[in-house]
């Protein structure tokens, strides 16, 4: 049943409207930074205002009182999307662990694999590449380490190096589209 006295409240929060709701818009708005958001957020202030009437809560101070409810319901949203985008950083920073765990995986799985490769490979091979590649000596080191002429270094490393790309391209470790 419709009383006079709902008719009442209808007709004052619908002139309270006309009179605030720009205002509240602005004001929503410039705390959210979103201007279709604030418009939901504006007509849910007007809704839970009604809502309070119907309850029986007084306004003294009409602006004040909308103003208030705007602010309650405007901090409501910045908490939920703070709540979302904490909850979107944790489940981003677990995918990001995720794939360092899957990467680090992949590293030690070809480590593993390079090892075997290097291990089957002649050791004159192996020495230099192991040498200069892995150890990272110069040329001129490597000839002291080994006793070897710099022209020896030089075609074993080439000579070792692609035999040892062979066994890895095999093994599937090297892809021929990365050549």
């Amino acid at each position: 049943m419709i009383t006079a006295q709902k008719i009442d409240r209808e007709q004052e929060l619908l002139d309270l409207y006309s009179l605030y709701s720009d205002s509240i818009l602005k004001y929503i708005t410039m705390m959210i930074k979103d201007y279709h958001r604030a418009e939901d957020l504006t007509h849910e202030t007007f809704i839970r205002a009604f809502n309070k009437l119907n309850q029986g809560e007084q306004m003294i101070h009409p602006k004040t009182w909308l103003f208030s409810i705007a602010r309650n319901i405007t901090i409501d949203y910045m908490r939920r999307q703070n709540k979302y985008r904490s909850l979107l950083n944790l489940f981003q920073s677990q995918i990001e662990a995720s794939n360092e765990t899957e990467r680090m995986y992949q590293i030690r799985e070809e480590s593993v694999q390079l090892y075997k490769a290097l291990t089957s490979l002649k050791e004159s091979h192996r020495e230099v590449i192991i040498l200069r590649k892995i150890k990272e000596f110069s040329i001129l080191e490597t000839c002291q380490i080994l006793g070897w002429s710099e022209s020896k270094v030089k075609n074993t490393l080439a000579r070792g190096l692609k035999v040892l790309e062979t066994k890895l391209l095999k093994e599937g470790i090297i892809y021929e589209e990365n050549r």
